[in-house]
């Protein structure tokens, strides 16, 4: 890696996205873009020319076979530093456009969620992931969690910078709030309600650390395999849509879900409609009517 080069413009690009206002995550997605294409080239990119770029795209596309979400952040983490960074504004950003795919999200049943927590060792771990699903939270919004946040008056949570830098309310289940609590007073905390703990020191929390994404990730594939979960792409924001589809099949209003969710779309929103079997009842029973007399 030729840190000679890499690292100017990697910080370059940090600060201009910095003051372009983009979150975090985005900043470090684009980064990592301008990061790989340097390392590719091995050269200045002042020096790439855009043809070169444009063989960049097709290489990752065609020879590493890139997966369409990954080409999208490539091509718009190099668009804003071409563009932005090094002022180059080059027909091939007018056209360039990853394929869009939208598959339906994995979805968990109620029984599997519950399963699933239930395989969870750690009580540090059990009641961010139970927060996580009760309230349909993002990852980085769970861990980002303070304690200022929690409104036990209003029974809500205040979440600060979501996706796309929004803030919203999300309604507390009581049982959350007293799960919280609990969990609080084995660690009590000031700033951070899942804090980070130190290891090998009786799960001591550290004062300005939030809990480590590693260790909730781990310990979330540790129970799936536990509780049999056998079903594809099941990761922790699996809790999210989880959630969301159990609200619209217990007959929540669908802007209600959008809202607690934070969406900005109700199109956003409506992929859950997709999944959920409320309202669907009577459609499978004309079906199965409908279908008889397939079986010998």
């Amino acid at each position: 890696m030729n840190t000679v080069l890499i690292t100017p413009w990697y910080q370059k690009t940090i600060d201009s996205l910095q003051l372009a206002g983009k979150a975090d995550g985005t900043q470090q997605c684009y980064a990592r873009a301008v990061r790989q294409l340097i390392e590719f080239y091995d050269k200045d990119p002042l020096l790439i020319s855009e043809e070169e770029l444009r063989n960049y795209f097709l290489y990752r596309r065609n020879q590493s076979k890139w997966a369409p979400r990954t080409l999208k952040i490539c091509y718009s983490g190099l668009k804003f530093f071409f563009t932005i960074v090094l002022d180059k504004h080059w027909p091939i950003f007018s056209f360039l456009k990853a394929e869009h795919q939208q598959p339906l999200p994995c979805v968990l049943s109620r029984k599997e969620v519950y399963c699933l927590l239930k395989n969870i060792k750690k009580t540090a771990h059990y009641c961010f992931l139970s927060t996580v699903y009760s309230c349909g939270l993002r990852l980085q919004e769970a861990l980002s969690l303070q304690v200022s946040d929690i409104d036990s008056d209003r029974m809500k949570i205040h979440i600060h910078r979501g996706k796309g830098a929004k803030d919203r309310l999300v309604h507390l289940p009581d049982d959350t709030l007293t799960l919280l609590r609990n969990y609080w007073q084995t660690h009590k905390n000031r700033t951070f309600v899942f804090p980070a703990l130190r290891r090998n020191l009786m799960n001591v929390p550290l004062p300005d650390s939030p809990m480590a994404v590693n260790s909730v990730r781990n310990a979330f594939h540790q129970a799936k395999k536990k509780a049999g979960i056998q079903k594809r792409r099941v990761t922790i924001h699996t809790l999210r849509h989880s959630y969301a589809t159990h609200l619209l099949d217990a007959g929540a209003n669908l802007r209600a879900v959008q809202s607690c969710l934070g969406h900005t779309r109700i199109e956003t929103t409506m992929i859950y409609v997709h999944l959920t079997q409320k309202g669907q009842e009577d459609v499978y029973q004309i079906i199965n009517e409908q279908m008889k007399g397939f079986v010998k």
